[in-house]
């Protein structure tokens, strides 16, 4: 009696934690829900199947390499726009996603709902890059960046293009306006 009761345990131990599922709006250091670094182009078909692709195929050579692969749901709401390291390689890897939907979180809640002040409570900030009308914030340790639009910094901090940015200048309540995870090291 005692061994099936022991048995029974192992067994429904091991059925439990095979079932364990992967949250598909996870953002960790090398993977966004059950897209990672090394997932190839070819392979997204596989990882959204309840979900729409949309590649945009380039043929002016006025639009450069570029070659973005927009993730949808079925419902048409915008999730995610990847960039492959290589424009036109189905076995190329991602180099960069653009997340679109709030759900999409890191284990410290960082979302694309978050303000400058969640960011810098939760990761240790790598750089700031002043550019003409935005600063990107860089956390390395989670491979991602941040984009805040410069009209949501003082009026006076705008305008300086020489302006080296630190943390103290950006009001703790900026909120993102674009948020990236890199792939391309």
């Amino acid at each position: 009696m005692y061994k099936s009761f022991f048995s029974l345990i192992i067994i429904t131990f091991l059925f439990t934690s095979c079932n364990k599922t992967k949250n598909p709006f996870e953002i960790g250091n090398q993977h966004i829900g059950l897209l990672t670094d090394s997932t190839q182009v070819k392979d997204l078909k596989n990882i959204y199947t309840n979900d729409s692709i949309v590649k945009f195929i380039s043929g002016d050579e006025f639009t450069g390499n570029i070659n973005n692969i927009e993730i949808f749901e079925k419902g048409g709401k915008k999730l995610l726009t990847l960039t492959p390291k290589q424009a036109l390689d189905s076995t190329s890897t991602i180099g960069s996603v653009r997340l679109l939907d709030a759900r999409y979180k890191t284990e410290k809640n960082i979302s694309t709902i978050s303000t400058f002040k969640d960011i810098k409570d939760q990761h240790k900030i790598s750089r700031i890059s002043n550019i003409i009308n935005s600063i990107v914030i860089a956390v390395d340790d989670i491979n991602a960046s941040f984009t805040i639009d410069k009209k949501e910094l003082p009026a006076n901090l705008r305008f300086d293009m020489d302006l080296k940015f630190e943390p103290t200048h950006i009001p703790d309540n900026a909120k993102v306006k674009y948020f990236f995870i890199n792939w391309n090291h």
